[in-house]
């Protein structure tokens, strides 16, 4: 196992960490049913094979982001008899339920008897955006992380962020945090932080922690043949999933990769990549095969969104961003469901009345009434 500091921590970690969001669950497809004895294996063989950095939130394994879901006290099961010590844990303030500065140690202290633990090594407040960012600091933020820390509940606070590049810049100034983390990936790296956030905060000091490297395992496996043939067609023989976490791994400034590990032959691959991921180690000709491979894609894209938010609101309440990454999944990947899950009915393509107004807010020249019917088309 490869070993990398984070940032001005100092604190070695494996370049691989095991995220616990997407645990194997028993028959029937209830989150909240975790396959427990499978889950322990994965975990245990993990750490026993160097990864030292476990990491979990409050809502994971649960029924919605307003309850407590089953990972954290799965993790505190998984972590007895030893694997505590061998281990970084890692879990996360759910930022969208905080109100008051109370609420901040309410949920702390219920976590920390979740993971029947006395300290969380790693602390992130959760899915920062621009809604909950505000209420955060109005809610004093600074002052809980410094009497967290202080009394030693935490050890190092950071946080995990979904929104855009400005307002990652000024999170990332507001506090003197020792890590954040990011979605990144061989096809999102102008999306949310991006290459450039992450530089950013490399810059300011703060460990980097990546999410998504494989875009929730769209990236590990069934790919599309043409972008399949791209690598089969490389000197080098890897599997999908292991192009596209060297991919990651090849970057200086990235501290770790979190990987949600469902079954022992992904943890078992996983392990083989980290043990050899060595930073700026991808050859000229490695980067030109991901460059092959990022071009197919491109070319499938059908709508050229860059999710800036121009467009938005919708006076119909239409949330045309999501509907043009979800439609653009559908085309790059294959069978998209997010799109009856996530978005409410208002949100959907169908409520477009064809009013033209985002059209004249949108920087790309979109057409955006006629993309939607497109969207209509294949969702709905």
């Amino acid at each position: 196992m490869l070993y990398r500091k984070l940032g001005k921590t100092n604190e070695m970690v494996s370049i691989l960490g095991f995220g616990c969001m997407r645990l194997p669950i028993l028959s029937g497809g209830d989150p909240t049913k975790i396959d427990e004895k499978l889950a322990i294996e994965l975990v245990h063989h993990a750490i026993d094979e160097g990864v030292n950095y476990i990491d979990t939130a409050y809502p994971y394994h649960g029924t919605g982001m307003g309850s407590a879901g089953q990972s954290e006290p799965f993790v505190a099961k998984a972590l007895k008899n030893g694997y505590r010590e061998k281990v970084k844990l890692a879990t996360k303030l759910p930022s969208w339920l905080i109100k008051t500065r109370e609420d901040m140690d309410k949920y702390l202290n219920e976590q920390l008897e979740r993971l029947e633990t006395d300290s969380i090594d790693f602390y992130l407040v959760h899915a920062i955006n621009k809604q909950v960012w505000a209420s955060l600091k109005e809610a004093g933020i600074s002052e809980f992380l410094d009497g967290a820390i202080k009394d030693g509940r935490i050890k190092y606070a950071g946080f995990s962020f979904h929104d855009k590049l400005d307002l990652f810049k000024e999170v990332v100034d507001y506090y003197d945090w020792s890590f954040c983390q990011i979605q990144y990936n061989y096809l999102d790296e102008k999306f949310q932080a991006g290459t450039e956030g992450l530089e950013y905060a490399a810059q300011k000091g703060l460990g980097v922690v990546i999410m998504e490297p494989l875009r929730g395992g769209k990236l590990a496996g069934n790919l599309p043949e043409d972008v399949q043939n791209a690598f089969d067609h490389a000197d080098v023989k890897r599997t999908p999933a292991d192009w596209a976490l060297r991919w990651v791994w090849n970057h200086p400034k990235v501290s770790l990769v979190l990987s949600g590990m469902n079954t022992m032959d992904q943890v078992i691959e996983n392990l083989n990549s980290a043990n050899e991921a060595e930073v700026n180690s991808l050859t000229a000709n490695d980067v030109e095969v991901i460059d092959q491979v990022k071009a197919v894609f491109k070319n499938k894209i059908k709508v050229d969104c860059t999710a800036c938010g121009y467009c938005m609101p919708c006076p119909e309440g239409v949330n045309i961003p999501s509907c043009f990454s979800m439609y653009n999944n559908h085309n790059m990947f294959g069978k998209e469901e997010a799109y009856n899950i996530w978005l409410t009915p208002q949100q959907k393509a169908s409520n477009c009345v064809e009013c033209g107004l985002c059209e004249t807010h949108c920087p790309q020249g979109i057409l955006i009434r006629e993309e939607l019917k497109n969207v209509k088309a294949v969702f709905e």
